[in-house]
Order: C-alpha cells, then sequence, then structure tokens
C-alpha cells in the first residue's frame, strides 16, 4: 500500500480490521475470542498513528449478532431470539450492512482510528 500514488489528502489506503462487540462485552466463556477482538480494537489507533506517515488509515469494525455461517448453524427460532435482543433495529445484522460500513469507510477520508460498533445498540450482559 505504501507505494500507492496518494491521493489529494495524502491516503494511499485503508486497512479495514474486523473486531467484535466481545471486545467489550465479552461472554462467560468467551475469554481468548473476546480477548483476541479487545486486542484488535487495542491495535487500531496506535496503528493509525503509526502509518500516518505512509498515507494509510486504519479502521475497525466491531459487528454485533449477525446474520453470519456461526449463527445460521443456529435453529431459526434461536437467531429470531437473538435479533429480538438487539434494541433496534430489533433483528440480526445482515451482512451488507458491514459491507455499507465498510464502503463508506473507505470514502471517508476522515474516518481514521477509529473502532465502530455497528450492533444496533446492542449491549451484552455476561451470561
Amino acid at each position: 500500500m505504501r507505494k500507492l500514488p496518494a491521493d489529494e489528502n495524502g491516503i494511499r489506503g485503508v486497512i479495514i480490521n474486523t473486531a467484535s462487540i466481545a471486545a467489550y462485552d465479552g461472554q462467560i466463556g468467551q475469554t481468548a475470542y473476546a480477548a483476541s477482538k479487545a486486542a484488535v480494537a487495542g491495535l487500531t489507533l496506535p496503528l493509525a498513528r503509526d502509518l500516518a506517515r505512509d498515507g494509510i488509515r486504519v479502521v475497525s469494525i466491531a459487528p454485533g449478532l449477525f446474520r453470519t455461517p456461526m449463527l445460521a448453524a443456529l435453529p431459526e427460532h434461536v437467531q429470531t431470539e437473538l435479533g429480538q435482543t438487539v434494541p433496534l433495529p430489533k433483528r440480526l445484522g445482515d451482512p451488507m450492512e458491514f459491507a455499507m460500513l465498510a464502503q463508506a469507510v473507505v470514502e471517508n477520508p476522515m474516518i481514521n482510528g477509529e473502532v465502530i460498533r455497528l450492533d444496533g445498540a446492542l449491549r451484552m450482559p455476561p451470561s
């Protein structure tokens, strides 16, 4: 990416990492997963600062409950119940919504060094 030509803002590209709301709301039995996602969240700002000299932005997206292969293995009624725990909209996220946010990150040069929660305001209790 460093070798790419810079745009009018001096930007050569953007790294978009995937964290998770587990970085903030890790569940019982998710210690390793939550720690790994917290590491992704924690490296976002310092890495953005380190790579700024090369014209590279760094952003992480922390999705909540999304319709992914991991959740697709659950029975439909369980997926529906999980979706109802999201404050608004009361459903699981759609992968296209993740893609829409990633596109917005790419298109907006001021988004840098941020971890963006994409979770419908969901905050998970520990159990």
